[in-house]
């Protein structure tokens, strides 16, 4: 008994010790890459395949059954294998860099080169912080059929199949060059304003339910409550707000006036 409680509050740790040290190389030389190719967006996909890596790697350490780490795999790997390539095919590959990290460049001026070193190194810390649940997930002592395992499982589905088919719709709505400054209001996107980050803070919040009472499950709240400050409060929904204000001006306005900013509902009349 003692020598597992050591492992648990010990060893795992370590691992996420180990995988922000390796992150922080990583995003360093992703930083260099993105002041030649001029596309910050690189840090984003660097993050997703980096949590993926982190994870796997996880499951290669944990002793722990083959279920639960097949379970855990699984879940990072159709997770954020599926959002690295989506920014990676919709921001990075033929693409400009998106609007909102020109809009970063300008606002930093001449301190642009170490802000931007700072944010990727941040991204760096960020990926060591969000394995945490998954950690706890490949821990967890009791079996992957537990039912409230399976309730998180569920909510696991409907968020990643949510916000998957937001950014679908809006990829769609955007290839059409009939809607190019316009708003889109398709799909989710008649409900809130921000459905694919309303459906990635419900993601984070599934790994809360599937471990319940798990130890370590405290550690899990991590990624719901970080989540959400960062996409409602820094990163996420003010940056797309202001440069779709820039962008769109009145009609996103009229978008802000009838639509919820994050959770969905439908929405209200002018």
């Amino acid at each position: 008994m003692g020598s597992e409680t050591e492992l648990i509050e010990s060893d795992p740790l370590s691992l996420v010790v180990m995988a922000y040290l390796v992150m922080a190389i990583v995003m360093a030389w992703l930083w260099a890459l993105q002041r030649r190719v001029k596309n910050a967006a690189i840090g984003d996909v660097g993050w997703c395949l980096g949590l993926m890596a982190v994870v796997l790697w996880y499951t290669t350490q944990a002793d722990s059954g083959i279920e639960r780490i097949v379970l855990t795999a699984m879940l990072v790997v159709f997770y954020a294998g599926r959002l690295g390539r989506y920014i990676l095919f919709d921001r990075v590959i033929g693409k400009q860099e998106d609007a909102r990290y020109q809009r970063l460049r300008k606002e930093w001026g001449d301190s642009e080169s170490a802000k931007m070193f700072t944010y990727f190194q941040l991204q760096a810390l960020a990926v060591a912080v969000f394995s945490v649940p998954f950690l706890v997930l490949l821990w967890n002592p009791k079996p992957p059929s537990s039912l409230i395992e399976i309730v998180g499982l569920l909510i696991w589905g409907v968020a990643v199949s949510g916000e998957t088919r937001a950014d679908r719709q809006l990829a769609h709505f955007r290839a059409d060059p009939r809607n190019h400054g316009r708003v889109c209001r398709d799909g989710l996107w008649r409900y809130s304003r921000h459905p694919n980050y309303f459906f990635e803070w419900l993601h984070w919040c599934s790994y809360v339910v599937m471990t319940m009472g798990a130890p370590g499950w405290l550690l899990t709240w991590v990624g719901p409550i970080l989540m959400g400050a960062l996409l409602l409060k820094v990163t996420g929904i003010p940056r797309t707000e202001a440069q779709a204000l820039a962008s769109r001006e009145e009609e996103y306005r009229n978008y802000q006036q009838t639509t919820n900013a994050f959770f969905p509902w439908f929405p209200k009349s002018l």
